[in-house]
């Protein structure tokens, strides 16, 4: 882990170290953490539970929480190694610039990422303490992602794109789902299975502009190993495959038909799969006129068919 005091000077203003940290959680992308906690709280009621408001809410800002962390801990790691200095910065890649803006406030974002995992932590005990032994797993696991993704699973391709999805997806929902209702839920999982393929597919899209610099500071994803092209084609599969989770899901019992709501996205699924499809070969972020309408459709279309699976589930509870 990099020298949390790396360019932090004693005098920063507090106002600067707060805004830095803000922007550095990249609160635009939070909204990511309740809607896949939330696939947890319906498809509990959808199983007949009613874990209550204050459970309900505990979850949703264990979620919060660990997703800023993630954001901080990524934006300092990506400030302390000098990556940001050469990254091209999208609305949707690249950081949030505040550390580069703000050298003197990167302490503060280190310790604001350590205090994000230590909410997460206490709210862990309270899982722990209510659904027994089996949440420590979920809690190690996903302690491990957040402080390893940006420093040592970025140089592993396949575990860096499984890490998101696997974090966003399998322990967000079912973790969440078994710490509300005490039972490990098949619902909890078929419906996981769509923010954990839509998950790594954002991430790996994410990527696509960042190749080269990721590749001089030491990273070894799926983007580099695989090229901009194949790259962008995994990702249309992923996204594909998420779609075809929930027919399968409810061809199998496991999902009610209120979730094929999900597919009143699918004609802009059907859009991205296509242009992702047809990217060429030579796509990097001097081509943003190409990548940045992908980019931003990809984060539209996840967070979308999140909110519609969402509403799938409460309407068959």
């Amino acid at each position: 882990m990099p020298d949390r005091d790396a360019n932090m000077t004693p005098d920063a203003p507090t106002a600067v170290m707060l805004r830095a940290c803000w922007r550095s959680a990249r609160p635009n992308f939070l909204v990511l953490a309740p809607l896949c906690a939330g696939l947890a709280l319906t498809s509990a009621w959808l199983d007949g539970h009613d874990p209550g408001g204050l459970s309900a809410l505990l979850v949703l800002v264990a979620a919060l929480l660990a997703h800023a962390a993630v954001n901080l801990f990524n934006e300092h790691h990506d400030f302390a190694s000098g990556l940001d200095a050469t990254t091209y910065r999208t609305p949707f890649s690249g950081g949030s610039g505040s550390l580069p803006e703000h050298p003197e406030a990167a302490g503060a974002v280190w310790r604001a990422a350590v205090a994000c995992l230590a909410g997460v932590v206490m709210i862990g005990v309270w899982c722990l303490w209510r659904a027994g032994p089996v949440m420590l797993l979920y809690g190690l696991l996903g302690m491990a992602l957040v402080v390893a993704y940006t420093g040592w699973l970025t140089r592993r391709p396949w575990l860096c794109l499984m890490a998101p999805g696997v974090g966003f997806g399998t322990l967000m929902v079912v973790g969440a789902n078994q710490a509300l209702t005490g039972g490990f839920s098949s619902t909890a999982l078929a419906v996981s299975m769509v923010p954990t393929l839509m998950v790594s597919a954002l991430l790996l899209a994410n990527q696509l502009p960042d190749i080269e610099p990721d590749r001089l500071a030491g990273r070894y994803h799926l983007a580099i190993m695989l090229g901009a092209r194949r790259a962008s084609r995994l990702v249309a599969v992923l996204v594909l495959s998420a779609f075809l989770v929930v027919p399968l899901a409810w061809w199998g019992g496991w999902l009610p038909a209120e979730t094929w709501l999900m597919w009143l996205a699918a004609p802009a699924a059907l859009r991205l799969i296509k242009r992702l499809w047809r990217l060429p070969s030579d796509v990097d972020a001097g081509e943003m006129t190409l990548l940045l309408p992908l980019l931003g459709l990809n984060v539209a279309l996840l967070l979308g068919s999140l909110a519609l699976l969402n509403l799938g589930l409460w309407l068959a509870a």
